[in-house]
C-alpha cells in the first residue's frame, strides 16, 4: 500500500550544494558538512550540506543575468553562491579577482548587505553559473513537516583543499569536511544525526571516487523531482524515494527516518 501525504502544491524554493575538495592522502574525495543550529526550526542540530532557502532578491538577480537559465533555475544557483559565501566563507560559482582576504571581506559585506548583487558590484565579479552542476531535487511534502522545502542539490568543485572556512556560528554551528562513507560511519555511531534526505544523498554520493564521476552520473541522470512516499511491506512501514534516481538505497524503515 502506497501513501503519499501532501501539503499542497507548493513548498519554500530552496537550494543547497555539495562541496568536493581532494582528499589530502588521496583515497576518496572529501564534501563540505555543517551541523545545524539546534534553534533552528528546520533539522536543528543535524549535519547537512551548505544552502538555505531562495530569497526574492535572488529570483530578482536570476532574472536579470540572461543567457541559457531559466530565471527560476537561475535564482536557485545564485542562492547557493549566496548562502555558500554567507554560510561558509568559500567564494564558489564567481568569477574574478578572487582571493583569501578578497572572500573574506566579501563575506563580512554580504552580511551588512544580505544580497549578492552589491557583492558582485563592489568587488568587480561576475557569476560563473557553469561551475554548479544539478544533482536533484527533493520535495517531501509531508503534513508533520513544519515548514516544507522544495530544495534543488547541485555539486561544486574546489581541487585543492587549500581554502579557508569557518562556520557563520547563526545558523550553523559547525564545519567539516569528510568522505561521504565516513559521514554514514559517523552517523551510524551517533557522532552525527542525517535527516532522510542527507543520509540518501550522502549513499550516492558514496559512490564517487572523484568530482569528475560524481558529474558524469549527474548530466547522465536528468533532475527529477523526488518526493518520498509511504509503503507497507514485509509487515513494516517504508519511506521510499522510487527508483531511477541514481540512488543506491531507495528505502528506509519509517520509525527510524529523521525528517527534520
Amino acid at each position: 500500500m502506497r501513501e503519499t501525504i501532501e501539503t499542497g502544491p507548493d513548498g519554500i524554493p530552496a537550494a543547497t550544494v555539495v562541496i568536493f575538495r581532494n582528499a589530502s592522502a588521496g583515497g576518496p574525495p572529501e564534501i563540505l558538512m555543517t551541523i545545524r543550529s539546534r534553534e533552528m526550526v528546520f533539522a536543528g542540530g543535524m549535519a547537512v550540506f551548505p544552502g538555505g532557502r531562495v530569497d526574492p532578491a535572488d529570483f530578482d538577480l536570476g532574472a536579470r543575468i540572461g543567457g541559457p537559465l531559466d530565471p527560476d533555475e537561475a535564482a536557485h544557483q545564485v542562492a547557493v553562491v549566496r548562502e555558500t559565501l554567507e554560510e561558509t566563507g568559500l567564494a564558489i560559482g564567481l568569477s574574478g579577482e578572487i582571493d583569501a582576504d578578497k572572500a573574506r571581506a566579501a563575506r563580512s559585506f554580504l552580511q551588512q548587505t544580505g544580497e549578492l548583487a552589491p557583492v558582485l558590484d563592489h568587488f568587480g565579479w561576475d557569476l560563473d553559473l557553469q561551475q554548479l552542476v544539478p544533482f536533484a531535487r527533493w520535495f517531501p511534502k509531508n503534513e508533520r513537516i513544519p515548514r516544507v522545502y522544495d530544495t534543488r542539490f547541485y555539486l561544486a568543485d574546489l581541487g585543492t583543499g587549500a581554502v579557508e572556512i569557518e562556520a557563520d556560528l547563526s545558523e550553523n554551528t559547525h564545519l567539516f569536511w569528510t568522505s561521504a562513507q565516513d559521514a554514514l560511519a559517523a552517523a551510524e555511531q551517533g557522532d552525527i544525526k542525517l535527516i532522510f534526505p542527507t543520509r540518501r544523498n550522502l549513499e550516492r554520493l558514496a559512490l564517487f571516487d572523484s568530482f569528475a564521476a560524481a558529474r558524469a552520473q549527474a548530466e547522465a541522470i536528468p533532475v527529477r523531482t523526488i518526493t518520498p512516499y509511504i509503503d507497507e511491506s514485509e509487515g513494516r512501514a517504508w519511506l521510499h524515494i522510487g527508483e531511477d534516481y541514481g540512488y543506491p538505497v531507495t528505502r528506509e524503515a519509517l520509525e527510524t527516518v529523521a525528517r527534520g
